[in-house]
């Protein structure tokens, strides 16, 4: 009971999916990260299903692309880019670590978010039309999976910067060694799936996706001192732009 109570704190606190109503209890929060990247397996079969629909209903490239581009923020309710908003506007302050912080909090929005939001989708909607090839589509489907992974492994392995806040509720409340297991074990079949679709587009990607890991952590704690939830959404969405952008990298060699 507990891990299908755990299945619906994750996709209830990270997802618009309905799922049942009910008191959350700490053992009920203790293993729901180990199903955060189910979440991303949503997106990628809902996508995946899209590029399939497309192509037999002949539905244009365009509406393609731009539906592709909004299929996750539909499903999400844009709630990691409403951290990577928020993280944008703290770096770009150039103010004292305490200062950034309080800005993480601060629920309006700034110039540089606005602005960092757009330059970035640009650049995703961008790559998403190069990625062409049914292999590589595959393989960046996968990577909504990967990227929850990633994400879920640095809430309980990385450092707070505040302790309070969701994240570290999720942090302090987990299981961490069988969550820990969970997702290493989560994240090592998710890339070897996506070596099989694609040797080419799955190094490519995987690759991207750790460097984007690495340097998630190392600007986390130089500017804050440690990751917060708005700093993970930062990762997550940071992350699957890479990916797109090496998925469509894969298609033009």
């Amino acid at each position: 009971m507990h891990i299908i109570r755990g299945i619906a704190v994750a996709f209830s606190t990270y997802s618009k999916i309905p799922m049942p109503q009910f008191v959350w209890k700490e053992e009920d929060m203790r293993y729901s990260m180990c199903f955060f990247p189910w979440i991303g397996a949503v997106i990628g079969a809902i996508l995946w299903g899209w590029f399939r629909l497309s192509a037999l209903l002949g539905i244009s490239t365009l509406a393609f692309i731009l539906i592709s581009a909004a299929l996750p923020l539909i499903i999400t309710g844009g709630f990691h880019v409403d951290g990577f908003m928020d993280t944008m506007d703290a770096l770009h302050s150039y103010q004292p670590r305490e200062r950034k912080l309080e800005i993480l909090k601060d629920s309006h929005i700034g110039a540089f978010s606005v602005i960092k939001l757009a330059e970035f989708g640009l650049i995703y909607v961008a790559a998403l039309s190069q990625v062409v090839d049914y292999r590589a589509l595959e393989v960046f489907c996968c990577g909504f999976f990967l990227s929850r992974c990633l994400s879920g492994l640095s809430v309980v392995s990385f450092r707070s910067a505040k302790t309070d806040g969701m994240l570290y509720h999720f942090a302090s409340t987990a299981h961490e060694r069988g969550v820990k297991g969970a997702l290493y074990a989560q994240t090592l079949l998710c890339v070897l799936f996506m070596l099989w679709l694609s040797l080419l587009a799955g190094i490519l990607a995987v690759a991207a996706a750790f460097a984007v890991f690495g340097y998630y952590r190392w600007r986390s704690y130089r500017e804050f001192g440690g990751i917060t939830g708005d700093t993970a959404g930062y990762f997550l969405t940071l992350c699957e732009g890479a990916m797109a952008v090496a998925a469509a990298v894969s298609v033009l060699i």
